[in-house]
């Protein structure tokens, strides 16, 4: 076992996880690819190209805001505890976003009939979901500044 880690660099466990999420994941391909290949293809670019172009440089511009600006190179920026507890909210909403988008703009046509639920209500949901994302987020940092000044 030593040996293994030693040499693949992670413990044993990593390597089985990640053989098991790409058999997950090859499992996944197959049973979709067949239907529509080319349209899978055509996300998979899209998906790459908007992640790419469009979100890194947004995750970056939040990222600095967050942090502030540095004065000098050779100076880090002044740590903000607070940081993590605005990232991570805004991560799982803008995660929330992306996969429910289509049903928040309302785009998405056969869904009722799918799923036989209404396909109202998507945009003020995730809202909540936000919401209650940040505020708590907001107690859990309320709560580790009160138990650093205890």
């Amino acid at each position: 076992m030593r040996r293994l880690a030693q040499t693949y660099g992670a413990h044993p466990l990593h390597l089985v996880s990640l053989l098991v999420s790409f058999a997950v994941a090859g499992y996944a391909a197959y049973q979709v690819l067949p239907s529509n290949p080319v349209g899978i293809a055509v996300w998979f670019v899209g998906a790459a190209v908007l992640h790419d172009l469009v979100l890194i440089p947004a995750y970056a511009l939040v990222d600095r805001l967050l942090h502030g600006r540095r004065r000098e190179r050779s100076d880090p920026a002044v740590p903000r505890p607070w940081a993590n507890h605005v990232r991570v909210p805004l991560a799982l909403s803008a995660l929330l976003l992306a996969v429910f988008l289509p049903a928040i703009l309302r785009l998405s046509s056969g869904y009722e009939s799918t799923t036989t639920l209404p396909a109202d209500g998507y945009l003020w949901r995730w809202l909540v979901i936000t919401a209650v994302l940040f505020a708590l987020s907001g107690l859990v940092y309320l709560a580790r500044l009160r138990s650093r000044t205890a």
